[in-house]
């Protein structure tokens, strides 16, 4: 059989591309998936003690994108969430991203007003200029303690790498608060898909003009298949065959665990900022989803080089190696690559969704 479009991926990018390709244009559309799941690294699934767990850790979706949002609310009803975080730093448990609650527990102050606070940050703060790294852009922010305290540790942990040797970007995602607001984001629509995240992208997925398969690497079947098109989600390095060179990733390993106990922490996750633990944080699953059971689930994260790829790692030389392989890809007309492993760029689910239903605009035109 003949399809209009190969996909490689049946994450957020491939499915989502799928779904309009399929339903608006009428296109013959195979899906190719080498793991033996759809919804990439948002797949969740019930364990053998019945919750919903999320496989490769928590996604919260949050978005100020009302596009998105109207988008995926036709293949799924949502619940509404506010994803909250902890630091624990010795016995304590601080709000993060840091705020003024934060910074009264830790410094056993009594500020009370947003300039309060800020006039706080300006007292403690180093000017670093440029800012040309994750180090510098905290410090920059709050000093050299909060930094050590809540960034040092916590981002070698997850990176393997001194914050001094990372991009800007890394720990620039993580705002710096003045008032007392605890969650950790402030997007207008922020929710969790009432059934999971797998069960919406079944929906994405179910047109009788796509087919999916699984458990097979598409260079596999590129001889067999015919097609006109591809879009390619997959790591940009393999797709050429690692020619300039594999691109690094952070990958995690997970460790569930279920205990026989009610609750087992007082939020969704906490996060181990320093260096006493290995790992990274510990999530609650059921709370994700609200889920009333007798019995809870854990999950402990370890990063580490080897496995799934998760995060590009944003450093000056991995930009360049990109950057050339970025040059072969748009020498091709008949590749589209799309998504955070072909664009070797790290993306929040709404950020993919975006420009997925940008890229298949300029696509359909």
């Amino acid at each position: 059989m003949k399809y209009d479009y190969l996909i490689v991926g049946a994450g957020f990018a491939g499915s989502v591309m799928a779904e309009r390709l399929a339903s608006q244009l009428n296109k013959k559309v195979l899906v190719v998936e080498k793991r033996n799941h759809i919804a990439g690294n948002a797949y969740d699934e019930y364990d053998e003690h019945g919750i919903l767990v999320h496989r490769y850790g928590p996604h919260i979706f949050h978005t100020n994108s009302k596009e998105v949002f109207d988008y995926l609310s036709q293949f799924t009803e949502w619940i509404p969430y506010e994803h909250r975080v902890l630091a624990k730093i010795g016995n304590d448990l601080y709000p993060i991203p840091i705020n003024r609650i934060t910074i009264n527990k830790l410094y056993k102050l009594n500020l009370k007003t947003d300039e309060e606070v800020k006039e706080y940050f300006e007292s403690v703060k180093e000017k670093r200029f440029p800012i040309l790294n994750s180090e510098d852009i905290i410090v920059n922010q709050v000093g050299k303690d909060l930094f050590e305290k809540f960034f040092k540790h916590y981002t070698k942990k997850q990176w393997n790498l001194e914050p001094s040797e990372l991009s800007p970007s890394v720990c620039g995602r993580i705002p710096v608060r003045t008032n007392d607001d605890c969650r950790y984001f402030t997007d207008k629509f922020q929710f969790m898909p009432k059934e999971g995240y797998t069960k919406m992208f079944e929906k994405l997925l179910k047109h009788k003009n796509i087919e999916v398969i699984l458990n097979t690497d598409y260079k596999t079947i590129l001889d067999s298949v015919k097609f006109d098109k591809m879009i390619y989600t997959g790591p940009i390095d393999y797709f050429f065959d690692y020619k300039f060179g594999k691109l690094p990733y952070r990958s995690i390993r997970f460790e569930f665990k279920n205990l026989k106990q009610k609750k087992y922490q007082q939020t969704v996750q906490i996060n181990y900022v320093d260096d006493t633990e290995k790992f990274t944080r510990v999530v609650e699953h059921k709370l994700l989803n609200q889920q009333n059971a007798e019995t809870t689930t854990i999950s402990f994260e370890y990063p580490q080089q080897d496995g799934e790829p998760f995060y590009p790692i944003p450093t000056e030389e991995n930009r360049q190696k990109y950057l050339l392989y970025k040059q072969e890809s748009e020498k091709l007309n008949k590749v589209i690559f799309c998504g955070r492993l072909a664009e070797y760029q790290y993306y929040n689910m709404d950020q993919v969704v975006a420009n997925t239903l940008k890229q298949f605009k300029s696509e359909s035109e």
